[in-house]
């Protein structure tokens, strides 16, 4: 009972809930391998599903509970993270590196089971995960590096079904690049005067609050005129652009919902809203794609 009480601390300490965001992006990467990748017509098995599921689990819950391992020193001075279980001594440091291990070997065990090139490139991966933990202690640019780490799901997904890789799969891993980039500038923008406290860097320090958000705004365009390209790219019907729309409307939303001078409404910014992108976003990609079968 004690193992399963710490495990579910851990969860929630890395938000597990949270997985949704990158997790749609990444089926579609393979719906979107099974469909073009010399497989016309087809979908992806139940068991290729499976593992790139547990790859992603593993590779978020690796890297999370790696970031909260980073910064603990960090989460012990700001007042917005001092009740984090790894501040309070509520989760121990030993098994939150015994949780990071096991789900950094989920992801090389998923990978195993998907092909050979995905295995090739997990421990890359782990790195390119890990290494975010440490970004913003030398750069403002940690948010793109984030991204990054999230962005690497459709590629990976595609590589998990199709053993190589099709270019137009950098379109869609750029726009999650800088959908994540862009929401988490807005959530570091609560983080500010710590951050100039403890002398790390981000974008909301380097540029200030308002030309933060004008960034994040600019990422976020950019976003969904990428993903109109990649449903150009791959002639997809009508119910992907109506996604790209939706998208787009729920990123003016969101942006609505914060202000330079009233930062109140960031978590629902954060949360919810990003929540709803990633779901719609798969359900109108899935449905042309199944148009385009049919």
């Amino acid at each position: 009972m004690a193992i399963a009480r710490r495990i579910r601390t851990t969860l929630e300490m890395i938000k597990f809930e949270h997985s949704v965001f990158a997790l749609p992006f990444a089926l579609v990467g393979a719906l979107l391998a099974a469909r073009f990748d010399g497989m016309p017509g087809l979908w992806p098995t139940g068991q290729q599903l499976g593992w790139i599921v547990v790859a992603m689990v593993g590779a978020r819950s690796a890297a999370m509970t790696m970031n909260r391992i980073a910064d603990l020193e960090y989460d012990r001075r700001n007042p917005r993270t001092q009740n984090r279980p790894l501040v309070t001594g509520e989760l121990s440091v030993g098994f939150a590196w015994l949780f990071a291990l096991v789900s950094a070997a989920l992801l090389v065990l998923a990978a195993w089971q998907l092909n050979p090139l995905a295995l090739r490139l997990s421990p890359l991966v782990l790195a390119v995960l890990f290494f975010y933990s440490y970004t913003k202690r030398f750069t403002a640019w940690s948010h793109l590096v984030l991204g990054f780490c999230l962005g690497m799901s459709p590629a990976a997904a595609w590589i998990a079904i199709a053993g190589g890789l099709d270019g137009r799969m950098l379109i869609l891993s750029a726009a999650v690049t800088l959908w994540v980039a862009g929401f988490d500038v807005l959530y570091a923008c609560q983080d500010l005067e710590f951050d100039i406290q403890a002398g790390l860097y981000s974008i909301p320090k380097r540029f200030g609050i308002a030309r933060a958000l004008g960034i994040a705004r600019t990422m976020h365009a950019a976003m969904v005129l990428l993903l109109g390209w990649l449903a150009w790219s791959f002639r997809l019907p009508w119910p992907a652009w109506a996604g790209v729309a939706a998208v787009a409307a729920l990123l003016a939303y969101e942006h609505a919902l914060v202000r330079p001078h009233d930062l109140s409404k960031i978590n629902a910014a954060f949360f919810t809203v990003n929540g709803y992108i990633s779901v719609l976003f798969f359900l109108s990609w899935s449905a042309a794609l199944w148009l385009s079968v049919s």
